[in-house]
């Protein structure tokens, strides 16, 4: 239901030799780095008196809790406390605590304990801040979470560009033409449990009316959720072929050339805020224009149109210090997708992707990053909308311009980041609400390398880089801010000796 944003701006094309011996130099200096940081054994936690690397760096004070409780090996906790939660439901947070009252922890580990289970209800994503005390009495515990909650409901105004990033827009002769505006709409936390609307009723160039609900969980443990949503999409415009390794376009002023709708239902089992496994069963119906099959008769293979059910399994640990901006911890995700066709004339497909990265403070204000990313997919043969491999949510930065077909896909992403500037958190004078009136803001500067690789059985005389190591490096600028915004201005340099400016909205690894 996402989708990456990739928005590159004012992206050039330079010939300069010293392209291609800048970006080897990068390969080569963070390839050692990477060499340099263990990655084998887990690293080790902070000590509490040390400023935890996220976006709230707030830490439990061991030694209150060594006065208070003074010669006790273990802890029993009495009472667990919660407040500023007005609309978010207690049982809410209770789900993500790996304690309950009546629990004994470890007097050593117990600081470290509360401040992990603090960034659990902080990367629940429904809070600005969370914090924690503890106060001891006799061996017993008494535990306080404070939260302070955001604001839910957020009808955005829809006006974008009618294209997959801002240099494809900018390359169309009718750019003006192409936007789509409308209303999009989230409602998060629905009901105080976490829930999550979301609807769009978009018009203009593409017509989309979609409606989604998401429950991550249900019950007192909040175990077992539940996803359902429909999905109704149709354009004025539709790319029909890759050439030259760019998107060819058909636009039809009376008529829609591309129409599609699904209908998709899940069950969850979420462990943690941490942990989330997804099982999806959608039914999709796809139809093209004979102007479609005109320019590509085999854009579907055979016909022009084409239903099918959809079959995804996809699972998350994500142990990262926080989710919008992660300096420390890991990400891995493994997802596997089996479409069956009913029409009967299409072979079945079958896709793995899997995903990990790694996030290693390395002291100080310095922090390393790396990422890994494969995808095998299986079929005799496989329809044009769905031979893609990088151009949309995966990417090789500094090659938004073009889109990469292939059925199997390799990619590895590293970055050094240098915490450059934090302001805290701005106070707007005349904002009463707590929701609005801070703002935080953090600038990073990141220096990064990536490395690609697609696998094409059969390639068109057209395209050249399926088949091709594909390699970039760059420096960014990156704004941590309001509500998980995170917002990269990078300049980045290809293998093909191209270099440019480019705008993204989303932590690149």
């Amino acid at each position: 239901m996402s989708r990456s944003a990739t928005t590159p701006c004012c992206a050039t094309s330079i010939s300069e030799p010293t392209g291609e011996v800048l970006i080897s130099i990068l390969l080569l200096w963070l390839g050692g780095l990477l060499r340099a940081v263990p990655t084998a054994s887990p690293v080790p936690a902070a000590p509490t008196s040390v400023a935890a690397p996220d976006s709230l760096r707030r830490s439990v004070a061991d030694s209150l809790l060594h006065v208070q409780c003074a010669g006790y090996s273990s802890l029993r906790v009495g009472r667990i406390l919660f407040v500023g939660n007005r609309v978010t439901k207690e049982a809410v947070l209770r789900a993500e605590l790996d304690f309950r009252e009546n629990d004994t922890l470890a007097a050593a580990t117990v600081s470290r304990r509360l401040e992990a289970n603090r960034r659990r209800l902080f990367n629940l994503q429904l809070f600005h801040q969370v914090l924690v005390q503890p106060v001891c009495r006799d061996g017993e515990l008494t535990i306080l979470y404070s939260v302070q909650e955001r604001w839910y409901i957020f009808p955005v105004p829809i006006f974008s560009l009618a294209d997959r990033n801002f240099r494809s827009w900018l390359d169309r002769s009718d750019r003006w033409q192409r936007v789509d505006y409308g209303l999009h709409l989230v409602r998060r936390n629905f009901r105080g449990r976490n829930e999550q609307l979301l609807a769009n009723l978009q018009l203009g160039f593409n017509r989309k009316y979609e409606l989604f609900y998401e429950a991550p969980g249900y019950g007192r443990r909040r175990r077992v959720g539940f996803g359902a949503g429909y999905s109704y999409y149709r354009s004025h415009a539709l790319d029909y072929a890759t050439v030259a390794d760019r998107l060819q376009n058909l636009r039809q002023e009376q008529d829609f050339p591309i129409e599609r709708q699904y209908v998709t239902a899940g069950i969850r089992w979420r462990r943690t805020v941490q942990h989330l496994t997804a099982l999806d069963v959608s039914y999709h119906h796809e139809r093209v224009s004979d102007s479609v099959l005109y320019y590509n008769p085999r854009y579907f293979l055979s016909g022009p149109q084409r239903e099918y059910l959809e079959f995804g399994l996809v699972s998350t640990l994500n142990q990262r210090n926080t989710f919008a901006y992660p300096l420390t911890g890991q990400y891995a995700q493994l997802g596997v997708t089996y479409r069956a066709f009913l029409t009967g004339r299409t072979p079945n497909s079958l896709t793995l992707r899997g995903r990990y990265a790694r996030y290693v403070a390395l002291g100080g204000p310095l922090y390393y990053s790396a990422g890994a990313t494969a995808q095998l997919r299986f079929a005799r043969s496989i329809a044009y909308p769905d031979d893609r491999a990088f151009g949309y949510d995966v990417l090789v930065r500094g090659y938004d311009a073009y889109v990469i077909e292939g059925r199997h896909l390799g990619l590895l992403q590293q970055g050094l980041t240098y915490r450059l500037l934090d302001l805290g958190k701005l106070q707007l004078d005349g904002l009463p609400s707590t929701r609005f009136n801070t703002i935080p803001l953090v600038f990073y500067l990141n220096t990064f390398a990536d490395v690609g690789y697609v696998r094409q059985p059969n390639v068109t005389a057209a395209n050249v880089l399926p088949n091709r190591v594909l390699a970039s490096a760059g420096i960014a600028l990156h704004l941590v801010t309001y509500y998980d915004w995170v917002f990269t201005l990078e300049y980045t340099r290809n293998r093909e000796q191209q270099g440019g400016f480019f705008f993204r909205s989303q932590f690149p690894i």
